[in-house]
């Protein structure tokens, strides 16, 4: 292979998904220890997108060095185990994803059975809402086995990987252990931000799912815009939609996504509903557990600041205005 520069340089590498828009996106940072952000989906389609990438910018997968992984999503760490194999690169991770990689499947089946009740689910919706979450985590913790990951990122750390300084953020909502990181690329400040600051669309908040914790997950989005807005990159590289520069009007866009949000789900209540009523009210979506955990979360920030009611009965719970 041939001498590089070592002026360091960013190469997106996409990947298929089978929803909006189409892809995700991984970056490889040229620089003096090839890093690779994130990894894409599983599978072999994905490797074989991953090594065509990597061939056309005159690198082998084998020659990754450091692995950097924003938040633990399928369409993050898909190829973890696939780089691992092939390089032995350093890994990084946010550090919240060690316990929660480390937790007891049936207590979590526990508690989505619980909080699934109170949403309004019945029948195969609800044990439908159970199985994803215990599959998504025993899944996830065999794409990113947590025994491989070398250090774990905390908030407002600074690390040196790949002989490049990086600063790191928390930023949770979409994701509860989701960080994006900051750094000099070239003279000018990126932002390598995962699945926030999205020119194109504002992400859903998953957060930690119908699992514990979420009843914060609106709080700790609106927190994490806060913590970006202090930010000031010149260019950002999102996991979805195109590099941009257009950062504050991003980080502005999803407030106020957020504000109609809880500003359309109090418009909503009309009569006291569940969660999953809300739920088939918002989308034509057969299955109501894709945006439940958001929905709930939603429902209980407006409920804690007093702009709803929330009544339980039989073991739901009906919100109205």
């Amino acid at each position: 292979m041939a001498q590089r520069e070592r002026a360091t340089a960013v190469h997106r590498i996409e990947f298929d998904v089978d929803w909006p828009p189409g892809h995700v996106a991984s970056y490889l940072v040229d620089c003096e220890r090839p890093t690779l952000i994130d990894a894409g989906m599983p599978g072999d389609d994905s490797e074989r997108q991953l090594r065509e990438a990597l061939a056309a910018i005159d690198y082998e997968l084998a020659e990754i060095d450091q692995l950097v992984l924003t938040h633990p999503h399928i369409d993050h760490i898909g190829q973890t185990n696939a780089v691992i194999a092939a390089a032995d690169p350093t890994v990084y991770a946010p550090v919240g994803v060690r316990e929660r990689f480390a937790r007891d499947s049936d207590d979590l089946a526990a508690v989505v059975a619980g909080n699934a009740t109170r949403a309004g689910l019945t029948g195969d919706d609800h044990e439908r809402a159970i199985e994803m979450a215990v599959e998504s985590l025993e899944r996830n913790r065999d794409l990113l086995p947590p025994d491989a990951v070398d250090v774990w990122v905390e908030d407002g750390g600074s690390y040196d990987i790949g002989g490049v300084p990086v600063d790191v953020l928390h930023t949770p909502g979409h994701q509860a252990d989701h960080c994006c990181f900051t750094v000099e690329l070239d003279g000018e400040r990126a932002l390598l931000a995962g699945d926030m600051a999205i020119e194109s669309f504002r992400p859903v908040t998953l957060h930690t799912g119908l699992d514990r914790g979420v009843e914060g997950a609106i709080g700790a989005f609106y927190g994490a815009l806060d913590r970006l807005a202090a930010l000031d990159p010149d260019s950002v590289y999102p996991g979805h939609g195109p590099v941009h520069t257009e950062f504050e009007r991003t980080i502005e866009r999803d407030r106020r996504s957020l504000d109609r949000l809880l500003d359309n789900t109090v418009e909503s209540l009309d009569e006291p509903r569940t969660a999953a009523d809300v739920v088939t009210r918002r989308t034509d979506d057969d299955d109501p557990t894709n945006l439940l955990p958001e929905t709930v979360a939603v429902l209980t920030h407006l409920a804690a600041r007093g702009r709803i009611k929330a009544e339980l009965v039989d073991g739901v719970v009906r919100y109205s205005r």
